[in-house]
């Protein structure tokens, strides 16, 4: 049984940056269609980005795109969500994703795989 955990979160400052890590286990590779959530208080869980299952293109929300990058060098069994440019919205718990049965993850929250989720708080 495959579990994922992530970790990295924190509180930063606006304008700062954190990284955040999803970490696999229960295989010693994993080449899944995977990816990033978050969800605010009150508000429905929303897609942040994604990576294809080879890690070969990944994709993103408006809203975070030209400040978070998940890193090309997705590892057999971690991925990583580079965040910048932080503002209060990005406020949330973050949440990744995986799906073994997709090239890639959707937009769509509804996954078999999910991580407990990492708090991430940016103060003004």
């Amino acid at each position: 049984q495959v579990q994922l955990v992530e970790s990295g979160g924190g509180l930063v400052q606006a304008g700062g940056s954190l990284r955040l890590s999803c970490a696999a286990s229960g295989r010693t590779t994993l080449n899944w269609a995977m990816g990033w959530f978050r969800q605010a208080p009150g508000k429905e869980r929303e897609f942040v980005a994604g990576i294809s299952w080879n890690g070969g293109s990944t994709y993103y929300a408006a809203s975070v795109k030209g400040r978070f990058t998940i890193p090309r060098e997705k590892t057999k069994t971690t991925m990583y969500l580079q965040m910048s440019a932080l503002t209060p919205e990005d406020t949330a718990v973050y949440y990744c994703a995986a799906d073994p049965s997709a090239l890639v993850l959707s937009r769509i929250p509804r996954h078999d795989y999910w991580g407990q989720g990492t708090q991430v708080t940016v103060s003004s």
